[in-house]
């Protein structure tokens, strides 16, 4: 598939402000998944400085500074054109020994997987949600330990037993307050399944990106899902917002083992300044003809 994404992110305050520096994470990745063709930006008021950087999990990642000028309004524009070629995610085959939970990974692999197990909304660092863990060995026990059946099944289950609420702004609930209530965020859906995934020792990371979702609804919106990694197959990802294994029709844009790590835009006021603000967008994510092209190569600008 191949996708136009224009996609535009306005921050109103409702008093003049300074802003501290900016990271921004709007520039879809290249992998073995997508490979970004064609890339513009524009930031409004424009960056006294701009650094463009690769974070721990190998993403663009662009640092923006501003000067004291105060603003009463932050404009982020992009368009992408991004091919994507996993029409048919399950496409892979497990290492042997990974086939059943819990894994028993080489003491190498172990090691760089440790940030992707970690639990991180419990008081005590490292310990995983209690909710989450009863969940995990309840899928555990019902796939007998297969450990794609236990992904697909955990998939279908938030899915089916969770409503979805669109909401835009704030941290994503703990993943027991999200079963509790069945009902949440495509980001509180995603931190729920990272957590059983995480319970029963299944590396998981939070991605956000874009859906095309239906096209015949206009209307489009930031979405996450969660990526796991399965030796044999690398990172893999799983929607329970949809109940899908993720393919061709889904634009990533940043992975993180937290979801702070990988949210598209992330910065603050200057200190000393307060103001409240109103966040509004307008994306458009628009499958294109393989020969379409809207835009020259690759660049990366600010004005």
């Amino acid at each position: 598939m191949r996708y136009k994404i224009t996609h535009l992110t306005t921050y109103t305050y409702d008093r003049p402000v300074r802003l501290d520096a900016h990271v921004v994470r709007l520039r879809p990745r290249t992998d073995a998944a997508q490979s970004l063709t064609q890339f513009s930006l524009e930031i409004t008021p424009r960056p006294i400085g701009l650094s463009d950087n690769s974070d721990l999990d190998g993403h663009s990642s662009l640092k923006a500074w501003f000067s004291d000028q105060p603003i009463h309004r932050l404009e982020l524009q992009t368009l992408s054109v991004v091919e994507t070629y996993r029409d048919n995610p399950f496409n892979f085959i497990l290492e042997p020994w990974a086939a059943s939970l819990p894994i028993n990974y080489p003491s190498r692999l172990s090691s760089q997987l440790q940030p992707y197990w970690v639990g991180h909304f419990i008081p005590t660092p490292g310990i995983l949600d209690p909710m989450a863990t009863e969940l995990g060995q309840s899928m555990w026990e019902m796939t007998q330990g297969n450990t794609i059946n236990f992904l697909t099944e955990l998939n279908q289950r938030i899915y089916h037993h969770s409503s979805y609420i669109l909401r835009e702004t704030g941290d994503p609930y703990p993943p027991s307050v999200t079963w509790q209530k069945k009902l949440g965020s495509c980001r509180d859906l995603t931190v729920l399944f990272m957590a059983v995934c995480r319970s029963v020792g299944l590396a998981a990371r939070f991605v956000s990106g874009y859906h095309e979702g239906d096209p015949e609804n206009p209307d489009a919106h930031l979405h996450a899902w969660a990526e796991v990694y399965l030796p044999g197959a690398g990172w893999r990802g799983y929607d329970p917002t949809y109940g899908l294994a993720v393919g061709d029709r889904y634009i990533a844009l940043a992975a993180a083992p937290f979801p702070q790590e990988a949210a598209p835009v992330a910065g603050a006021l200057q200190p000393g300044f307060q103001a409240q603000v109103d966040m509004s967008y307008d994306l458009t994510i628009q499958a294109l003809e393989p020969a379409e092209s809207m835009l020259s190569p690759v660049q990366l600008q600010s004005l």
